[in-house]
């Protein structure tokens, strides 16, 4: 019997949480047709593990991804999906290209809810890196070297202090 549902559509992001939990956590994996409100990453993650647990009817977790750039002051942020949808990973970077400073952070943010009417619980990691040109699936944020696409699993949840923040701050 599974701990959880894992809501999501995405492959790659089954592929991280399964290397992440590496088979001492049994969850499922379900899609689920989540709303995207508007407001900070952490206010979205907790709407849709809200949602997403009335939906299952169970105990979920979900996940919600940021690009903050600094020099855009934070933008796109948890909307970097429909950024990428309209301009594409190449008009993203062009964004930049007014800027000398790329610096940007990848932020992760997951959720966990017990089961419906139970509050969520929010997790998130920060890298710190540079925009560059696009490579590979998650393809251009740049982190020591590796694009996220290129990065392992294992230096992906290498928690070093300076990076990652558990739990999130609101």
């Amino acid at each position: 019997m599974a701990n959880f549902v894992f809501v999501t559509g995405n492959k790659h992001k089954i592929s991280e949480i399964r290397a992440i939990f590496n088979g001492d956590v049994s969850f499922e994996t379900k899609f689920v047709d989540l709303p995207e409100i508007q407001g900070t990453v952490e206010e979205i993650t907790r709407e849709k593990c809200r949602v997403a647990a009335e939906q299952v009817g169970g105990a979920v977790l979900v996940e919600d991804s940021a690009l903050e750039m600094h020099a855009l002051n934070g933008l796109p942020g948890p909307y970097v999906k429909d950024f990428v949808e309209l301009l594409g990973n190449e008009g993203l970077c062009k964004l930049l290209t007014p800027y000398e400073d790329k610096t940007a952070e990848a932020v992760c943010t997951v959720g966990y809810c017990a089961g419906p009417g139970s509050e969520p619980v929010l997790f998130q990691g920060r890298l710190v890196g540079q925009v560059v040109p696009e490579r590979g699936w998650e393809p251009i944020f740049q982190f020591q070297g590796d694009t996220l696409a290129e990065m392992s699993h294992l230096k992906k949840v290498k928690k070093p202090s300076d990076l990652a923040t558990f739990p999130a701050a609101d």
